[in-house]
């Protein structure tokens, strides 16, 4: 694994018995890029996600992450080596303010300091949370509890809260979904300058193609648990195979 590749996947696969979910699925994500997971309803995304991220332990294959095998660890220790995600469903203490959201987050960082202390003692946290608010914009909605932000506000406070305890490789899994238009450009730059201006490695699961095709550097198609195709976005969207399986066309 060179210095230049953050994540390496490799013949990954989960079966259900009979049903296999994902099939010897591998690429690369090159550190600092954005790699993006595509294809249909049912292709196989999101248990993709959940095989890296920890969630599901695969039936064959590796994760490697930053040149060490992470295969099947549990998602603290993921966080602790430096992976974090998100969800495709909006996860967040709704009846907590956006501060106090974070702040649980940063905890992490104490890594176990402070136990049984007051919160006020969290200096880290404390820190890592104004850090936040600042980089989010999510300032002025400190004190509003997270229930009350709109979807699109809900969305950036929760990529903030998956960046909270600074890890270096980050899944985001749908984070678009039921946006608007503008919601949606706003997510994307975002998500651009996580990569460009931090540096973050990013592995996005999106079913807004145009985003993609504007948004990533490396493209990864999966079909019917198949890793059909991969490249760069222009080269991805040109391929015939792709065209047929997910355009639902094919051009000579």
């Amino acid at each position: 694994m060179t210095a230049d590749i953050a994540l390496s996947v490799r013949d990954l696969t989960l079966r259900f018995g009979a049903l296999t979910a994902v099939a010897d699925v591998g690429f690369d994500a090159q550190r600092g890029a954005i790699t993006a997971v595509i294809g249909p309803n049912g292709a196989g995304k999101s248990s993709l996600f959940n095989l890296i991220s920890g969630a599901i332990a695969p039936s064959k294959g590796s994760v490697v992450l930053d040149g060490r095998d992470v295969t099947g660890h549990a998602p603290h220790r993921l966080l602790a080596a430096g992976l974090a995600r998100s969800f495709q469903i909006t996860n967040l203490f709704f009846d907590l303010p956006v501060h106090e959201n974070l702040r649980l987050a940063a905890q992490f960082l104490e890594r176990g300091r402070g136990a049984l202390r007051p919160i006020a003692s969290s200096r880290v946290a404390t820190e890592r949370v104004a850090e936040l608010l600042d980089e989010f914009q999510l300032g002025a909605r400190a004190d509003a509890l997270a229930g009350t932000l709109s979807h699109g506000e809900q969305r950036r406070l929760e990529i903030a809260v998956a960046t909270a305890a600074r890890p270096t490789v980050l899944l985001l899994d749908e984070p678009t979904q039921g946006m608007s238009h503008a919601d949606t450009r706003d997510t994307g730059e975002l998500i651009r300058s996580l990569s460009r201006d931090r540096g973050l490695t990013i592995l996005l699961v999106e079913h807004d193609v145009d985003l993609v095709m504007s948004l990533s550097d490396h493209v990864v198609v999966m079909h019917q648990g198949h890793k059909l195709a991969e490249g760069t976005p222009a080269a991805v969207r040109a391929d015939p195979k792709v065209q047929s399986a997910y355009f639902g066309t094919a051009h000579a």
